[in-house]
């Protein structure tokens, strides 16, 4: 029976372990272990807090391994973990020549993107950020360069521009489970992981993104904007200063009606579209917004405690 060490670490990693964890009985396999970044210090106190994937793997029992770097010492502790094949999913670190030499099926990664577009650490987004008509969820083997491995698998996915970065991501995530299940099916069947076919076509790369990505420049246009909400909910989420101080904005859609007026006032409110706001090309409606230390509201009740709203100009 095939062994495999699953490497991930966010929420989203943890929805595609659940789902392999559910399935190993019926497709026959093992997870020998997981493999996560260590824990972080959250809290007043500074408490240890565990990834979601260790946490998940702690509460089924999973071995689990967070070495800081993937170095000699890492590698001596998961080389009695015996695991014939490393699945990995949002992970974040490079897999050298000698770690990948402790697999005999050698290492497969799930890459939420139509490959070889978007390659690197934030594709989903890319993908939202750019109005993209379609995506995709692959399964690509693990080479030494990053997301440049065969296709093994892949699902196209159609995008209808509702799509948020959390929803993509937890699509992603489950349907790329299911991939990876077929994946296994195959190693079980030929003794090894299955041939895969060559990237294709122009390669684009992605990279980190920050806090500051999400500020708002009110003189792009209503679509620019409206697509950024979307690919930066809910992290590092979409921002802007009211009267000096943070105002996040979490849903909002195009306004089709016109008006005069400087980029970021705030111009009416629509009881039937939301609050709307001018930008440099168009009007924004925004649905669901936030001030600093308070919560998440929509944009009646947001509206129901700031009376003087109407006029302000964002920054």
């Amino acid at each position: 029976m095939i062994r495999i060490l699953f490497a991930g670490s966010p929420e989203t990693a943890k929805k595609t372990l659940e789902i392999l964890n559910g399935a190993k009985s019926e497709i026959g396999f093992e997870i020998a272990g997981v493999l996560s970044n260590p824990p972080t210090a959250k809290g007043r106190h500074k408490d240890l807090i565990p990834t979601p994937v260790a946490a998940f793997a702690e509460s089924q029992g999973i071995p689990v391994l967070t070495p800081a770097h993937l170095d000699g010492e890492a590698r001596d502790a998961v080389r009695p973990l015996k695991a014939d094949l490393l699945v990995c999913f949002a992970y974040g670190h490079i897999f050298g020549p000698k770690f990948l030499e402790l697999f005999p099926f050698g290492g497969i990664n799930l890459h939420p993107s139509l490959l070889p577009k978007y390659r690197g650490c934030t594709p989903v987004p890319a993908a939202i950020l750019n109005r993209d008509k379609q995506t995709a969820v692959t399964i690509q083997t693990l080479g030494l360069k990053m997301d440049e491995g065969d296709i093994l698998e892949q699902t196209v996915v159609e995008l209808n521009g509702t799509e948020t970065g959390e929803s993509l991501l937890n699509y992603s995530a489950e349907e790329g489970a299911k991939l990876i299940l077929e994946v296994i099916k195959k190693c079980n069947s030929e003794g090894k992981l299955p041939e895969g076919r060559p990237q294709s076509g122009e390669a684009s790369y992605t990279g980190i993104i920050t806090k500051e990505d999400g500020r708002i420049n009110w003189n792009e246009s209503a679509e620019v904007i409206e697509a950024k909400i979307r690919a930066y909910y809910p992290e590092p989420g979409c921002w802007c200063m009211e009267n000096g101080l943070p105002l996040r904005i979490l849903e909002a859609s195009v306004f089709s009606g016109t008006f005069e007026g400087t980029a970021g006032t705030v111009l009416e409110f629509s009881k039937r579209d939301g609050i709307l706001i001018k930008t440099g090309d168009g009007i924004l409606a925004v649905k669901k917004l936030q001030r600093q230390g308070k919560n998440a509201m929509d944009y009646k009740s947001f509206m129901n405690g700031a009376r003087n709203f109407i006029g302000t100009v964002l920054v």
